[in-house]
């Protein structure tokens, strides 16, 4: 396997479990928290692109090309979906649990059932990404009731879709797939302790094999849609832990990964880590866009803020935490591009590149 690129400078700026302006009450937990096992720094990687000439072949994803022009250079990126100017997409998706089996017997399922009672495989497809279940509102403006790659990126591209009302950018009724058993062998995973939870620790690169294999048998995933991997109080690992997801693209084929921490406040809780993730996937799907940042990735510049720049929003009896994402003007678009120039979904002030990619 190609080497694996660390998407943001940021990820390597702190560790442990607490962020910059954590709260003393959280340092005190903590400090009342097992050691790690490995030094626990919250991060995501993104993994080279394979057969990248093969990216926009035909039957692939629906995308289009975003240009702008940044001190006399100019960037032009690859998004899914259609132009803010033009119709509503829709990308069909897929959801594969894997369950976690180590060599101590011990194992991580998606169909641990979590405190509101359902299981975190059910919480995951009736969470914000796949449901149009918040009406979400930034800045005066009302973005819709909607999923929230969508509401970002109507955010992202305001001015346009104000205009354009009926422009979306959404991911179909997940299609869940039986669940995939992973008997992981010793020198690809252990045991841990992270951020306080008790987690498997599983080597990227083994991962990453089995889930070619997993796509490779099952014909129905198509460069058309989008595969999501979920495993339940996972971290992958790579020189270090913890990686709480990553997603890449095989010629045409892009597949998303993430883990689902079932601790509250820790790094990946429930599905943190996915809306990071699917933010990346919707503005650089095949992991080859640039900025003056360098690599295109919205959701690293925003990983080291306070909750890992985590905010919740309650569906029923269900608490989400989705990641706050960069947009346009902090990868040096024009200001006009975005809801009153806002550099980022929560309207965190950030100058471009402020945080690196």
């Amino acid at each position: 396997m190609s080497p694996i690129r660390l998407k943001s400078s940021a990820s390597t700026l702190f560790a442990g479990a607490l962020l910059l302006g954590a709260a003393s009450g959280a340092l005190a937990q903590q400090a009342a928290r097992k050691p790690d096992t490995m030094p626990a720094v919250p991060r995501f990687v993104v993994l080279p692109a394979k057969h990248p000439e093969l990216a926009g072949q035909a039957g692939g994803l629906t995308t289009w090309n975003f240009s702008y022009t940044y001190n006399g250079t100019k960037y032009t990126d690859k998004f899914v979906g259609n132009a803010p100017t033009g119709a509503a997409s829709t990308t069909p998706s897929f959801v594969i649990p894997i369950k976690i089996v180590l060599s101590t017997g011990a194992s991580f399922s998606m169909s641990t059932v979590q405190p509101n009672g359902q299981t975190a495989l059910v919480d995951t497809t009736n969470s914000p990404i796949f449901q149009s279940n918040v009406n979400f509102k930034e800045a005066t403006a009302n973005l819709g009731t909607t999923q929230y790659e969508d509401a970002f990126q109507r955010e992202s591209f305001w001015p346009q879709v104000k205009l354009n009302k009926s422009y979306h950018v959404l991911l179909g009724a997940p299609t869940v797939l039986p669940e995939v058993t992973l008997n992981v062998p010793k020198a690809d995973g252990v045991p841990g302790t992270e951020f306080g939870v008790s987690v498997a620790l599983v080597n990227i690169n083994y991962l990453d094999g089995q889930i070619s294999s997993i796509i490779a048998a099952n014909p129905q995933i198509t460069a058309a849609s989008i595969p999501i991997f979920v495993m339940y109080n996972t971290y992958e690992t790579s020189g270090g832990c913890c990686i709480g997801g990553y997603h890449e693209a095989v010629g045409a084929q892009t597949r998303s990964v993430f883990d689902y921490i079932g601790t509250s406040g820790a790094f990946s809780q429930d599905v943190s880590a996915l809306s990071h993730e699917m933010g990346e996937w919707l503005d650089d799907p095949f992991t080859n866009n640039n900025s003056p940042c360098g690599i295109y990735e919205v959701g690293d510049p925003l990983e080291r803020e306070a909750n890992y720049g985590d905010y919740p929003y309650v569906v029923g009896t269900m608490t989400y935490h989705l990641q706050d994402l960069a947009q346009p003007p902090y990868f040096g678009a024009p200001k006009s591009t975005t809801l009153k120039g806002r550099a980022t979904f929560q309207g965190t002030k950030l100058s471009v590149c402020q945080n690196g990619a």
